[in-house]
């Protein structure tokens, strides 16, 4: 018996999103005393593999064709339940992505597995299997208590801390059987987007609030970010403001974040916004109102207007 997770990489390298999984995955597959194996589909060099050992996978199955390069939903359910029942797997992770998100209630209806999405925490129970999910988009959480004997999960990233164990895995060429029939989608161009930090991957992060008074005054955030090769991001008014994309929200009900820095600017800082970043290394808030809740969770606090501070900081950025 097994655990199974879905591994992604780009262009052949895994990022922190595929260890911080393995690792949540890991922890379940030491409480239930099973082995966990790490599907990969990809062409991705074997010493690039031999990381996911490190953080706790114990063997590593290797998909290489290049026709799952189109990330055909039908084919890589397929594999991924081929995969599942090589290995007897009782439980499969997958990331709580926009993949992942596609994929998992395919592979649960495939296994007659309960689908629990969005799960943010280590299960509490595995006999019988209770894990905590967000509800209500991400104002709350709920305990599931899943009945069937296989689950399926989705995992929210930077819920989980990411943790080396030092291991290493066997890594095995693994034939799903999928063939030419079972993908629907075919790929005839692909155009890279470069220059943008990965939110979720971003070491800094740059965030508005409210306090920027308008979509019109992002010039200086942006141009902050850019020298600090910071990811963008913003709060919930913002984005249903229509200010910035909802691709950049951050919080309970968005993305939640970890970068090793986090700025804050003309952010009040409600519950449901800290609630995704309070895995920051470092938070540094800059606010008028001395009396933001966000000065309560920050590590370093500037009382000030965001449009005089932002001009200083980017000077002091290009002097370094």
């Amino acid at each position: 018996m097994s655990i199974l997770v879905y591994t992604e990489n780009w262009d052949g390298k895994f990022k922190k999103l595929s260890f911080e999984l393995v690792s949540y995955a890991a922890a379940i597959a030491k409480e239930m005393g099973l082995d966990l194996t790490a599907l990969s589909i990809g062409n991705v060099a074997d010493d690039e593999l031999n990381k996911l050992g490190n953080y706790g996978a114990s063997k590593i199955l290797k998909v290489e064709n290049d026709k799952f390069n189109s990330l055909d939903n039908k084919a890589l359910s397929k594999a991924v339940v081929a995969a599942a029942e090589n290995v007897g797997a009782k439980i499969v992770v997958f990331a709580h992505n926009n993949l992942g998100k596609a994929l998992a209630p395919r592979v649960s209806v495939k296994l007659n597995a309960g689908l629990v999405s969005g799960v943010t925490e280590l299960p509490s129970s595995t006999s019988p299997f209770v894990v905590k999910k967000k509800v209500f988009t991400g104002k709350a959480f709920a305990n599931v208590k899943v009945d069937a004997e296989n689950v399926v999960l989705t995992f929210a990233q930077n819920s989980y801390e990411i943790v080396e164990t030092g291991g290493s895995a066997a890594v095995e060429a693994f034939d799903p059987q999928v063939g030419d029939a079972d993908f629907s989608t075919v790929v005839n161009e692909t155009n890279k987007i470069t220059g943008k930090v990965l939110l979720n991957d971003a070491e800094i992060v740059v965030s508005g609030g409210r306090g920027m008074k308008s979509g019109d005054n992002w010039g200086g955030l942006e141009e902050l970010a850019d020298l600090l090769n910071a990811g963008m991001a913003c709060s919930r008014p913002v984005s249903d403001e229509g200010w910035r994309s909802h691709d950049e929200h951050v919080g309970q009900t968005g993305k939640i974040i970890a970068p090793n820095l986090y700025f804050a600017f003309g952010i009040s800082g409600a519950i449901q916004h800290l609630g995704g970043v309070s895995s920051s290394k470092v938070i540094v808030a800059i606010n008028k109102d001395p009396e933001a809740p966000i000065f309560e969770a920050a590590d370093y606090g500037i009382v000030g207007d965001v449009f005089k501070v932002i001009p200083q900081l980017i000077e002091g950025v290009k002097e370094m």
